[in-house]
């Protein structure tokens, strides 16, 4: 089994497919990184040899930051929009949609699951 930057890799995918399952790559990255490993695309993770699995392990650690200081530099950008008050930090800090999405219908995702409210009760018309 495969293991790079902390990430176990599927051994039955193939190479592009399994190196997605890292934290900041894609698939344009790992076509990136296999074009500079010079390995086929379809070449199953079960089928890599230690050599190209640590050519792509080099590769990754020299021209990508991935798991763990990709989350935490994401998370300090979020934290410095916080502390300038910015308009998308508010956003943040409210638990709403950051980028211009509408909210009064949709917006679940963020929003969280429906807290009900009452309606307003019809006041009793006097004689």
């Amino acid at each position: 089994m495969a293991r790079i930057a902390g990430i176990d890799l599927p051994k039955n995918k193939r190479a592009e497919i399994g190196l997605t399952y890292i934290f900041g790559i894609g698939r344009t990255s790992a076509h990136r990184i296999l074009d500079q490993a010079g390995i086929n695309y379809g070449k199953r993770i079960s089928e890599l040899n230690d050599d190209e699995v640590a050519k792509i392990r080099s590769i990754i650690t020299s021209d990508f930051k991935v798991e763990g200081a990709l989350r935490s530099e994401t998370q300090m950008n979020i934290k410095r929009l916080m502390d300038i008050n910015s308009y998308r930090g508010l956003r943040h800090r409210k638990g709403l949609p950051v980028r211009g999405q509408r909210t009064r219908t949709n917006a679940r995702t963020r929003k969280g699951k429906r807290k009900t409210v009452a309606g307003k009760k019809k006041v009793a018309a006097k004689k």
